[in-house]
């Protein structure tokens, strides 16, 4: 934990990815998974919801984020820089499986309650069950993203950067092509490949299926995405006029959306596949966004409204992280009420939100106020100038 001063930036970056952030809060922390909004939730295979941009604009901003701390080591290869990206690297993985691992050890600390063991021997048997410990996750694929978009930006000449995103979108593409890459099946590369790899014991049971959508496989789509958004970065740190970075923004955005969606009769939109389609749609609506805020936050100056944003958009992993922690801790902490027992967040929502608000408007508010509580946090630190970075 450190004090910094804030640095000569864009305020727009900072305000995306408080975005990004709040609303990847939001929609994973309803108040019943059985009652979301449909805009609020993640489309079942092919398409495309708001739920669904939140994640992949957040892996456009870390793009143009590993551009200007690249950028200080003038891109240049170095066993400091390489070490520097490896602990970044191995430090997200690791909290990414940590907050697996607190989950599934509530979990099977509550199902080894039927057994006839002692507290430490049920204590011990639920921190070990490693076997059944998911290896990838939402944190696991920002890390091997951001690894491996590094790595290319060290090493590889920036004006070939295109060319290497387009290769790993078409290479991706032929894989799906040939191996049924766009069926919700087990004949599905993505899931054969992540079952070989990882074992069925560690991966997301999707519906019944052995699905992971943060697969091993449909990383390689992700890296692309971080590299998009790293080109972003260089266009925009290599312009000064906020008005032509707007100009790139704008026509950045409008010919990957246009071709995302033109492409999507032939190859569709999918997140959990994370299909070539998919990037190029969402990194085109992500640098939309971008050049919007930018114009209204950097050129106008209307900054009062995304003060909220920026609490989450300074400590972006920290707050996600602490977010994920209390809704493992919501979920698992359980009470008795009326004879019945609650976890905390069931209480909250079907006790004291539920009845008066009806089953949906009652888990949206629910979701709400789990994102305000984290942003209190958020703004506190935010207030002290303190920026927990990894």
């Amino acid at each position: 934990m450190s004090q910094a001063q804030v640095n000569n930036r864009l305020l727009s970056l900072d305000v995306l990815r408080g975005i990004t952030i709040a609303g990847m809060i939001l929609v994973n922390n309803p108040g019943s998974s059985s009652y979301k909004y449909a805009p609020l939730g993640h489309v079942s295979w092919h398409g495309l919801t708001p739920t669904d941009l939140v994640f992949p604009f957040f892996m456009f901003i870390m793009g143009i984020s590993t551009y200007i701390s690249l950028r200080k080591f003038n891109f240049e290869w170095s066993k400091a820089t390489f070490f520097k990206i490896l602990k970044r690297t191995v430090l997200i993985f690791l909290i990414g499986m940590g907050i697996a691992w607190l989950s599934l050890s509530f979990r099977t600390y509550r199902a080894l309650g039927s057994e006839e063991l002692g507290f430490f021997e049920r204590f011990l048997g639920a921190i070990t069950n490693f076997e059944k410990l998911r290896i990838l996750g939402v944190l696991q694929r920002l890390a091997l993203s951001y690894g491996a978009t590094a790595i290319i930006a060290i090493l590889v000449k920036h004006k070939h950067i295109p060319y290497v995103i387009v290769l790993l979108l078409i290479a991706y593409f032929m894989l799906l092509v040939l191996g049924k890459g766009f069926e919700f099946s087990e004949q599905n590369i993505i899931s054969v490949i992540d079952r070989a790899i990882l074992g069925i014991n560690h991966m997301y049971v999707d519906n019944g299926l052995y699905f992971d959508p943060e697969g091993l496989l449909s990383t390689v789509p992700s890296i692309a995405h971080v590299l998009i958004g790293f080109y972003a970065g260089k266009m925009l740190m290599q312009t000064k006029d906020n008005h032509e970075r707007i100009q790139h923004l704008f026509i950045m955005g409008a010919i990957l959306t246009f071709a995302g969606f033109l492409l999507s009769y032939g190859c569709p939109i999918n997140k959990k596949i994370w299909s070539p389609t998919f990037v190029l749609t969402t990194c085109g609506l992500a640098a939309t966004l971008l050049a919007l805020l930018v114009w209204i936050i950097d050129i106008k100056g209307h900054k009062r409204w995304s003060r909220f944003f920026e609490s989450f958009g300074v400590n972006p992993l920290f707050i996600y992280v602490t977010a994920a922690i209390f809704s493992v801790l919501l979920g698992n902490i359980f009470m008795t009420y009326g004879g019945e027992e609650y976890s905390i967040k069931k209480f909250i929502y079907e006790i004291g939100l539920q009845p008066y608000l009806s089953d949906y408007f009652g888990s949206f508010v629910y979701a709400v106020l789990f994102v305000v509580v984290n942003w209190l946090i958020g703004n506190v630190l935010y207030k002290k100038q303190i920026y927990i970075k990894i």
